[in-house]
């Protein structure tokens, strides 16, 4: 199985748990860590919108979480023909990414489109005076 098979899948596995309960949009993200390991989320949503949270988000703080903190690969998955990452979402990613690393989004069926953070973010925050714009 491919490295991106393996990010389909857990994106996949991921989006069948989303809570969607009010917009019935259920989205998956699979983030690749530099350590090998692969970190899966699904959306998260909230009576009280906007409190939910991106499949995306979910996924970074799984990956933060077993103390991994650089990414090499992303793959967000939604049931549309093109659902690239939120603002807020292709920020946090920059946080822990280059500005290269490959985003895969895909449909149901398979890959769209493929994007780098640099791509989708060109001009990320950066809060210290001197720090580069890529991670």
């Amino acid at each position: 199985m491919s490295r991106f098979d393996e990010l389909f899948a857990a994106a996949a596995a991921a989006r069948a748990n989303a809570y969607d309960k009010y917009s019935g949009f259920a989205v998956g993200a699979a983030v690749l860590g530099k350590d090998g390991k692969i970190y899966a989320g699904c959306n998260v949503e909230n009576a009280s919108f906007p409190e939910g949270w991106c499949a995306e988000t979910t996924a970074l703080g799984k990956m933060i979480c077993s103390g991994e903190r650089e990414v090499a690969e992303v793959l967000v998955m939604a049931d549309a023909a093109l659902c690239t990452p939120c603002g807020g979402c292709r920020q946090r990613l920059a946080e822990f990414a280059s500005d290269d690393v490959v985003v895969h989004i895909c449909d149901l069926s398979g890959l769209r489109k493929n994007y780098t953070i640099g791509e989708l973010l060109p001009a990320r925050f950066v809060l210290e005076a001197g720090e580069s714009a890529s991670a």
